[in-house]
């Protein structure tokens, strides 16, 4: 199998992804309010995104040729706010605004916002109808550049999201790949006790859609995959990435609780520590892996 991406590379983006997790843990403390769980679960693929995968400039954010990023799932917007002030669109220091009033990094993307956030959302299961929609009229303009559409698995369950896989199907188009982040976790609890998704492979295929599989926080499977979707010419691609909900710390993985609170705000999860110690307790864990290499603030 071709390598896409060198050992070094992925222990670059492997770096990135752990820094942007503790950026994203002290801006969320900062707002005082915001998601959590699904942030610290796509740390990985937003980061091999904007460092590695995306044609893009962030010095030109609205460079003509750039492939769009549509953010379905606004609510996970901290980490791709964290990750672009990584890539240079904006300074690190305004991540401190984080949903403050008239504060350009709203709790949901707003697309006048910031330069390159592609549209405004918010209301779950519109975003892969308007990543369609620019796919085609790519399509019809002779454009290159690609477009990606971000969805949580729980919008899933939107009829509007299955219209526009309709949509995508039935005009092939290959320029557009979907990538679900598939958490399993809602704000009510579990998705196959709310609403049952599987098999949703099944379903993508049989909207005439390429589907992949991979483990959203292996980068070099994910990057594997989007230069898959590169080959297929003839539908669009769906990777479903499997993801852990508050990846990297051990209190918020698989925990609903954290999908929509920030540290300092879940006080009736008995695995959690005390909510004053959850921010000091999470960065921690961040900073040393787990506990497996030793922080120099202890």
């Amino acid at each position: 199998m071709p390598q896409y991406i060198s050992e070094e590379k992925i222990q670059e983006l492997e770096m990135k992804a752990n820094e942007a997790r503790q950026l994203l843990i002290s801006t969320l403390v900062e707002a005082g309010s915001g998601h959590t769980a699904g942030p610290l679960g796509m740390a990985d693929i937003f980061t091999a995104m904007y460092f590695h995968v995306l044609n893009h400039n962030p010095k030109d954010p609205i460079w003509a040729e750039r492939d769009r990023l549509i953010l379905s799932n606004g609510h996970i917007c901290p980490i791709r706010y964290v990750v672009m002030a990584m890539a240079g669109y904006f300074p690190l220091e305004e991540l401190k605004t984080l949903r403050k009033f008239g504060t350009r990094l709203q709790g949901h993307p707003e697309r006048e916002r910031l330069p390159a956030v592609e549209t405004t959302s918010g209301p779950l299961g519109s975003g892969l109808g308007q990543a369609a929609g620019y796919a085609y009229a790519a399509r019809m303009d002779e454009k290159k550049f690609r477009v990606y559409c971000f969805m949580s698995d729980a919008e899933q369950a939107a009829g509007a999201t299955w219209e526009s896989a309709m949509f995508a199907g039935k005009n092939k188009l290959s320029n557009l790949t979907a990538v679900i982040d598939r958490n399993n976790i809602q704000i009510d609890g579990m998705t196959e006790n709310i609403m049952p998704l599987e098999p949703l492979r099944s379903k993508y295929e049989a909207f005439n859609w390429h589907v992949l599989e991979v483990d959203g926080h292996n980068i070099e499977q994910f990057v594997d995959a989007i230069e898959e979707t590169k080959a297929i010419y003839e539908k669009p691609t769906v990777i479903i990435a499997h993801t852990i909900p508050g990846k990297g710390v051990d209190f918020m993985e698989f925990d609903y609780l954290w999908h929509g609170n920030p540290p300092g705000k879940v006080k009736d999860d008995p695995d959690a520590p005390p909510p004053e110690k959850q921010a000091k307790e999470a960065l921690r864990q961040l900073r040393t892996l787990g506990g497996k290499i030793k922080s120099e603030h202890e």
